[in-house]
């Protein structure tokens, strides 16, 4: 499996993660599915899936670990409409008004028997845990779901310093700076996606797509005062992404010579297949991830 999305955290402390021990640690807070009466479930699964039972995938250094959601969906408007009626029928036969109060009891009473039908959906999230770098990488679309997924992990082994890693320049001014023309490292390409914003409070905001990024419409808005805020780009043919200016990365995609490659030493085995991915990707982010905080002045070079 390839990461799609990309959200990097760096350990304050040495990890020391003992894969014998983990898999037990991480039983605590195995997933189980929602029960009639609950709203939701969160906790651990295989990263493999079907293909093993084990709530770890370790690999080179490296931990893989898998979180499920599974929630109730109960539409808003079957809820509202339930609620009409049973207030309509209540006022009819009683001749009063049902207030506020009364409303949320009765919203609260038709929630829960409905919970039991409710159909299910669920997500799945992963992250690793690059221990040689001192690295936490995670595939999430946003800083909420990481969290979660954090605080699952930090639950399940004690403690889990971490912090989102940092960088002494400002990723806005640098990739601003690329856009009017300043010398990209030579292992960058830009892409032909960007998102320009204006600093001021509710400030306009353009969105460029299939753009020549550094042709002339693009700067009267820079001229205008507007920053990049997200950047589509491409690192040394192995990966495109769109880089967002909190260092949040998304739209990930791995070069097809990497794709072939796992493919090729898995010989159709799917298991085989897995391990083939987790070592090229985590090989690949290994000499990704130093050269992306360098280029805004990473704030610690050398692994913890």
């Amino acid at each position: 499996m390839w990461f799609k999305n990309l959200l990097l955290y760096r350990f304050t402390a040495p990890v020391d993660l003992d894969p014998e021990n983990l898999p037990q640690l991480l039983r605590d807070n195995e997933f189980t599915p929602c029960g009639r009466q609950d709203t939701s479930k969160y906790g651990w699964v295989s990263p493999m899936g079907d293909l093993s039972e084990e709530l770890l995938h370790a690999a080179n250094g490296c931990y893989m670990f898998c979180a499920r959601r599974e929630e109730k969906v109960l539409p808003a408007a079957v809820i509202r409409e339930k609620l009409d009626d049973r207030v309509k029928t209540i006022e009819h036969r009683e001749d009063r008004r049902v207030h506020r109060k009364e409303k949320e009891t009765l919203k609260e009473e038709i929630i829960f028997d409905c919970l039991p039908q409710a159909f299910t959906r669920s997500q799945r999230t992963y992250g690793y845990v690059d221990a040689h770098n001192g690295w936490l990488c995670i595939d999430a679309s946003s800083y909420a779901k990481a969290e979660e997924w954090m605080k699952l992990l930090r639950d399940s082994l004690g403690s889990l310093p971490v912090v989102p890693v940092q960088v002494s320049e400002s990723p806005a001014i640098i990739m601003t700076s690329w856009l009017r023309g300043e010398p990209l490292p030579e292992d960058l390409e830009l892409g032909t996606e960007c998102e320009l914003r204006e600093q001021r409070e509710e400030g306009s905001v353009v969105r460029c797509k299939k753009q020549e990024l550094l042709a002339d419409e693009i700067e009267p808005h820079l001229n205008a005062g507007k920053h990049v805020v997200k950047l589509a780009l491409e690192w040394d043919e192995s990966l495109q992404l769109l880089l967002a200016d909190d260092l949040a990365i998304k739209r990930l995609k791995f070069g097809e010579q990497l794709v072939s490659e796992a493919q090729d030493s898995a010989d159709g085995d799917k298991a085989a297949q897995f391990d083939a991915d987790f070592a090229l990707m985590t090989a690949t982010f290994a000499r990704f991830i130093p050269q992306l905080l360098s280029y805004f002045g990473d704030t610690r070079q050398d692994p913890i």
